[in-house]
């Protein structure tokens, strides 16, 4: 691993180079668990209670009792609602 420097600010911060977040996947956000140890600080994000996941591997969860919609009747839903949206303002 290749040895990159960086510098803390007045404010305390530090600024990790593009190439680590990159490489590790961090985002702006994360929290992350600072720990002391014999050779300085080790930075390791923090664990998510709940591990990342995607509609599609939790869609069949979804329950619905009830006729099934036609692609007509929502595109209908989706018009009304972007319609009472626009009159309050929020589009």
């Amino acid at each position: 691993m290749a040895t990159t420097t960086t510098r803390l600010s007045t404010k305390g911060q530090l600024i990790l180079p593009k190439a680590i977040r990159d490489e590790f996947d961090w985002r702006p956000g994360m929290e992350f668990e600072i720990e002391k140890t014999k050779f300085g600080v080790l930075v390791k994000p923090k664990k998510r209670f709940f591990p990342p996941t995607k509609l599609e591997d939790v869609a069949g969860m979804l329950r619905y009792k009830g006729k099934a919609k036609t692609i007509r009747e929502m595109d209908e839903a989706i018009a009304i609602e972007v319609k009472r949206r626009h009159a309050l303002g929020r589009y």
